[in-house]
C-alpha cells in the first residue's frame, strides 16, 4: 500500500514523463512504408513528391522531416537525406491561414501549446509572428546538434504562403523548402532555386485535385532528373480500420475519388479510360499453349520506345497485358536485345512510322527492328477491314485511327475483356494520366497504351507458340 506522499510522488512522475513526450514528439515519429519510402528517395533525389489522398499523413511525413533537418536529430531507422549543419528552410502552404492551421500545427503544435509538434520544445529559442494574422508565425529559430547543447548553433525556419506572390519567394538562399499542397509552377520554381546555392532540397506534399498541371507534369510526365514521385493510397495509411476506409471511400463524389483516397490526379471528364486500376489487374501466370499472342511497339527516341505482349484467349475472348518494357534513347540493337526472351516467334504489330527512313543508313525503322531478329509484320497496323453483305471490303474501312481503337479497348475493360498483370506498373501509371485537354487526345506518356493499341489493332495476326519439331528418327538398316 503506497503512502499519500508515494501516491503524489508517482503522479508527479507520471505527470512529468507525459509532459516530456508531449513536448518531444519528433523522438515517437514512425513512418509508415509509404512515407519511408518518400523519406528514403532524398538520398538521392533532390525534388520530391508525395501525392497522397486526403488525411492520409503526408503533411504528418514532410513536417517531421522538416524538423529532423533542422535539428539535426535523425532516428536510428533514418536513411534518407541528412544535413551535418544548421540549415536555413521554409515551410509554405496556400494561404497564411492554412500555413498556420496546417504547416505550422504540424511542426509547433497548437499555439498555446507550442513544442508539442514535430519540433520538440527545447529547441525553439525564437520566435516571431506575422503582422495581421493572430497567432501565425513568421520566423522560428531552432536549437541545431541536440537538446541542451550550449555550444550548438542555429537553424532559421520561415513560414511563406503561395497567395503572397512569387516575389515574396525571391532572394534567400536555401538548404531546404517543404510546400504544402500544390503551387503554381512560378513558385514552384522560384522556390527551388532558392535552393540551388546550397545543392539543398524540396519536398512537395499535396492531393492532386488541380488535374494535369505543369507542376504534376513535371514529376508523372516529364520525369525531370532528380525528381521522384512518392504515390500514398488510402490503403497506405495504417492509422484507418477497414471499416472506416470503407465509410471515407462511400463519402467521396465519383470524379473525386481517385484523387482524394489514391493521389491519382483528378482528370474529371477528360480521362480516357475511366477504369479503376483493380478493375482492370490480374495476378500474373503462365500463358496456356492455345492462347494466341501478339506484340506491339511504338517507336521512340527523344520519348520512350515502348512495348507490350497481350495473350487473346480466343474461347472467352478476353485479351491479357502481359509484358511490358520502355525506355528512351535506346538503338533497334538494344531494344531488341531486351524484348527478344519474350518470344523471337511472336509477331510484331507497328505503326506509320516504322515506315520512316533513317538519315544514316537510309532504312526503314521496321527493317531495323527486322534486322535484329524480331518478327516484324509485313504492314503497319490498321484495324480490320469490314466487309458488306457480299462479303466484299469496304472502301475505307480498316485504317488506323486512334479513337476507335481507345473505344473498343474501354468496351473491353468495361466489359471484363481487357486485363493487365498487375507487376505492369509503368502501363498503369500511362493509363491512369491518359487524358483529353479540349476535346483532344493527349499524345504525351503513352507509348505502352499506344504500342498496347498497335497489338490490339492487329490481333488478327496473333499466332499461338509452335511446337517443337521433333528430330527426324533414323533406323538403323540391318545388314543381312
Amino acid at each position: 500500500m503506497l503512502t499519500r506522499a508515494q501516491k503524489l510522488e508517482w503522479l508527479a512522475l507520471h505527470a512529468e514523463k507525459q509532459r516530456r513526450r508531449r513536448e518531444n514528439q519528433l523522438r515517437e515519429y514512425r513512418a509508415y512504408p509509404k512515407q519511408a519510402e518518400f523519406h528514403a528517395a532524398g538520398r538521392e533525389s533532390r525534388e520530391r513528391l508525395l501525392m497522397a489522398g486526403n488525411q492520409l499523413g503526408k503533411t504528418w511525413s514532410a513536417g517531421y522531416e522538416t524538423a529532423m533537418h533542422l535539428t539535426g536529430r535523425y532516428p536510428d531507422w533514418w536513411v534518407g537525406r541528412e544535413f551535418t549543419k544548421p540549415i536555413s528552410a521554409w515551410a509554405a502552404g496556400v494561404t497564411s491561414e492554412l500555413t498556420r492551421a496546417t504547416v505550422q500545427r504540424v511542426l509547433c503544435g497548437e499555439f498555446n501549446a507550442i513544442g508539442t509538434g514535430a519540433l520538440p520544445r527545447e529547441v525553439i529559442t525564437e520566435k516571431t509572428m506575422k503582422r495581421g494574422l493572430a497567432n501565425a508565425i513568421d520566423t522560428l529559430v531552432i536549437r541545431w546538434g541536440g537538446g541542451g547543447d550550449i555550444q550548438a548553433t542555429e537553424s532559421l525556419l520561415g513560414f511563406k504562403s503561395y497567395d503572397q506572390g512569387r516575389e515574396k519567394f525571391q532572394g534567400e538562399t536555401l538548404h531546404w523548402v517543404w510546400l504544402d499542397e500544390e503551387p503554381d509552377e512560378d513558385i514552384y520554381f522560384e522556390a527551388l532555386t532558392r535552393t540551388n546555392a546550397t545543392g539543398g532540397s524540396l519536398a512537395m506534399t499535396f492531393t492532386p485535385l488541380k488535374g494535369i498541371t505543369g507542376v504534376v507534369k513535371r514529376f508523372m510526365m516529364e520525369k525531370a532528373p532528380g525528381t521522384h514521385v512518392t504515390r500514398m493510397t488510402i490503403d497506405d495509411a495504417e492509422h484507418y480500420t477497414p471499416e472506416k476506409r470503407a465509410e471515407i471511400i462511400a463519402g467521396y463524389p465519383a470524379h473525386e475519388l481517385e484523387a482524394r483516397t489514391k493521389g491519382i490526379p483528378s482528370l474529371g471528364s477528360g480521362r480516357i479510360w475511366p477504369v479503376t486500376d483493380e478493375s482492370i489487374s490480374v495476378e500474373p501466370f503462365a500463358i496456356p499453349a492455345h492462347w494466341a499472342q501478339i506484340n506491339g511497339i511504338d517507336f521512340g527516341w527523344d520519348h520512350p520506345s515502348a512495348a507490350v505482349n497481350l495473350a487473346w484467349d480466343r474461347d472467352a475472348d478476353i485479351i491479357y497485358v502481359t509484358k511490358a518494357y520502355r525506355k528512351k534513347e535506346q538503338t533497334p540493337v538494344l531494344f531488341a536485345a531486351s524484348v527478344k526472351p519474350w518470344g523471337e516467334w511472336v509477331p510484331w504489330a507497328w505503326p506509320h512510322d516504322g515506315l520512316q527512313h533513317d538519315k544514316g543508313s537510309g532504312q526503314a525503322l521496321r527493317d531495323q527492328y527486322a534486322d535484329q531478329g524480331m518478327k516484324m509484320l509485313p504492314n503497319k497496323a490498321t484495324h480490320p477491314p469490314e466487309a458488306n453483305e457480299k462479303g466484299e471490303v469496304v472502301e475505307g474501312s480498316g485504317g488506323n485511327g486512334v479513337e476507335a481503337g481507345v473505344v473498343e479497348i474501354l468496351d473491353r475493360m468495361q466489359t471484363g475483356r481487357w486485363k493487365v498483370f498487375s507487376h505492369l506498373t509503368e502501363w498503369f501509371e500511362e493509363c491512369r494520366m491518359y487524358h483529353r485537354e479540349d476535346g483532344k487526345i493527349v499524345k504525351l506518356d503513352d507509348d505502352l497504351l499506344s504500342a498496347s493499341r498497335y497489338a490490339y489493332m492487329m490481333r488478327r495476326f496473333a499466332i499461338t507458340k509452335p511446337a517443337p519439331s521433333k528430330p527426324i528418327e533414323y533406323k538403323r538398316k540391318r545388314l543381312a
